[in-house]
């Protein structure tokens, strides 16, 4: 196991700057989700730290060992890929020994290792299997032996879940992690989904445009996003953000907002006429009280809980409730929440008010 430090990091494609200046610290042992949209870099972080692309500026370190120049076999790394690579015409047990064999490593040892590794994820009666016999989530975990049996001081997931179907992919995210609590390896894992990284992680990391914008556990994340990016990635649906102008009388505050004056907690700094954004989850919504009129243009209800769809002044907001009631399109209803849950943001930055 080791941790794994990065400074300054930057990555340019000729004249494109793709990482701008990255600082990243992940401790011995530690579960670190790289989460963002499509292209904000953080696979190319990942294949930065794996030495599958080479660095433009800055350092990396693991195990405070510098491996900016070093080549990938000697990092002491392992990675799993989105696509399985595995070799069809080798059997399961083949497939995960071929990096111990490509070390010239013995027979007996090697046995040993992909007898382990088969037992730990539950593929021994698969051993004698082509990849053809098998299902999607046996073949990731082929490809997650071929990691283990290498016993490295860090393992590297890159989406290894985005080919699997919904029900597997969240059997797997069970596994990975119940896998991660065995070992107790360094593991990095990019992900774009924050469904992964919020049920996953020790720690989580939110990349945009090449850039980090919070680095935090799960719920702290969740709690007190630093801005309008994270808070509107994290959480499913994302939260509702309304542009509001505060009003303040003596110690008490009121955002007004489409025609609703809704209370808010008073922080340090506040003025009267102040424009803010005020961010509110759909878990966190109410529909009653003098809160803000909008209609309801759709209803999703889902067992446990019904999503609904409600527009106010052209702009679309989402409100999850609980308790059984019938809702109908074209309905009228009143957005408000309790001042606790409301988040205040910048209107200009986009950053937290704290």
């Amino acid at each position: 196991m080791a941790d794994v430090k990065v400074r300054r990091l930057r990555k340019s494609f000729g004249s494109t700057e793709v990482l701008h200046g990255l600082d990243l610290d992940i401790k011995d042992g530690q579960f670190v989700v790289l989460v963002g949209p499509s292209g904000c870099g953080k696979s190319t972080l990942l294949r930065m730290i794996a030495g599958l692309e080479s660095i433009s500026e800055g350092e990396i370190a693991i195990n405070d060992r510098l491996v900016n120049n070093l080549p990938p076999a000697e990092r002491d790394i392992a990675m799993v890929f989105q696509n399985y690579a595995l070799y069809p015409h080798k059997t399961v047990a083949a497939n995960m020994a071929f990096p111990l064999r490509m070390r010239k490593m013995e027979s007996s040892v090697i046995e040993d290792r992909v007898s382990r590794a088969a037992e730990v994820l539950g593929l021994t009666e698969y051993l004698g299997r082509y990849p053809r016999a098998l299902s999607g989530g046996q073949r990731q975990r082929v490809a997650m032996g071929r990691a283990i049996v290498r016993d490295p001081q860090v393992f590297l997931f890159d989406e290894p879940l985005s080919n699997l179907d919904a029900k597997l992919r969240i059997q797997m995210r069970a596994e990975i992690r119940e896998l991660h609590q065995r070992l107790a390896t360094t593991t990095i894992y990019v992900t774009h989904d924050q469904i992964e990284a919020m049920t996953m992680a020790d720690q989580i990391v939110v990349m945009n445009s090449g850039n980090i914008e919070q680095i935090g556990a799960p719920l702290e994340l969740y709690d007190r996003p630093a801005n309008t990016f994270v808070a509107g990635f994290i959480g499913a649906p994302s939260m509702n953000f309304l542009d509001a102008v505060v009003s303040k009388n003596g110690s008490a505050a009121v955002a007004n907002v489409l025609g609703a004056g809704l209370p808010i907690h008073e922080p340090d700094g506040l003025v009267d006429g102040q424009k803010i954004t005020l961010g509110i989850r759909p878990e966190d919504t109410t529909l009653s009280g003098d809160g803000v009129q909008g209609e309801i243009m759709v209803v999703e209800p889902t067992g446990s809980e019904t999503h609904l769809v409600i527009r106010s002044d052209g702009r679309d907001y989402v409100s999850i409730v609980r308790e059984r009631q019938a809702f109908s399109p074209g309905q009228s209803v009143s957005i408000s929440a309790d001042p606790s849950k409301i988040h205040l943001f910048e209107s200009d930055t986009g950053q937290r008010i704290n």
